[in-house]
């Protein structure tokens, strides 16, 4: 069976500020999608990469896979109105091709997922039938309906935050979105894969995560991935170094 990765960058990411969508913004010398894409090109247990792109940034990205000698994506899609649309049709484009595959669903502008999460995340689909990477809560939860007062303080013991890449059996996945596409009102109230499994009472097993596993979403997360991208390329290297010598 296909490991196949699945990766969302059809947002414009307007809390960045800037005119260029910001998984095309340039960092360390290459575009943030770039170097997710990268992650998963060097990764040994992924077979195949699809993407889902702004369609007007779609031949542009197919000159940086080109460029940067990115073999694995077997297609490039358009995306859709909503971040859920534009995972539908990746999911889609995939169920074309393959009757079933272990898919991990990834955002395109998280590009400091490690290989141990991927791997992780794969194998935890192959025993449970699902994987989402959490890391613990380490400040007071408070959730607020009004944003102005507190309304309820869940355990902090109990509370976790979900990362990417979640994983599931494409058929899974694909069923659970057909079946909201069909409700009255798609995808309301749902923001990733692991809510709509949740909304279908299909459980998702969790899996450690990475605090180092952010998703560029403020300028000031553009600091953060500056200082860590360093680090990830001296462990990209040592990991190509290491295979060379085999």
């Amino acid at each position: 069976m296909k490991k196949i990765a699945l990766i969302f960058a059809g947002g414009y990411g307007q809390r960045i500020g800037s005119d260029i969508p910001k998984q095309f913004l340039k960092i360390c010398g290459r575009e943030i999608i770039i170097h997710t894409l990268d992650l998963f090109e060097l990764n040994e247990n992924i077979d195949e990469i699809y993407v889902v792109c702004i369609e007007d940034w779609i031949d542009h990205l197919k000159k940086l896979i080109a460029k940067y000698d990115i073999d694995k994506v077997k297609a490039i899609v358009p995306g859709g109105e909503s971040g859920m649309d534009s995972i539908f049709i990746g999911l889609t484009e995939i169920a074309k091709n393959e009757e079933n595959a272990i898919v991990l669903l990834h955002d395109g502008v998280r590009p400091l997922v490690t290989e141990r999460t991927i791997n992780k995340s794969l194998e935890a689909v192959e025993e449970y039938g699902s994987a989402v990477p959490v890391i613990k809560c380490l400040e007071t939860p408070i959730l607020s309906a009004d944003g102005e007062s507190v309304g309820e303080m869940p355990d902090r013991r109990e509370a976790y935050l979900a990362q990417a890449p979640q994983g599931y059996y494409l058929k899974d996945i694909y069923e659970a979105h057909l079946k909201e596409r069909a409700s009255e009102h798609p995808y309301e109230g749902i923001v990733d894969s692991c809510g709509l499994m949740y909304r279908y009472g299909l459980k998702s097993h969790l899996i450690e995560g990475d605090n180092g596993n952010i998703k560029v979403t403020t300028p000031n997360d553009f600091y953060t991935l500056l200082s860590n991208l360093n680090i990830q390329d001296y462990e990209q290297i040592s990991l190509l170094s290491e295979r060379a010598e085999k």
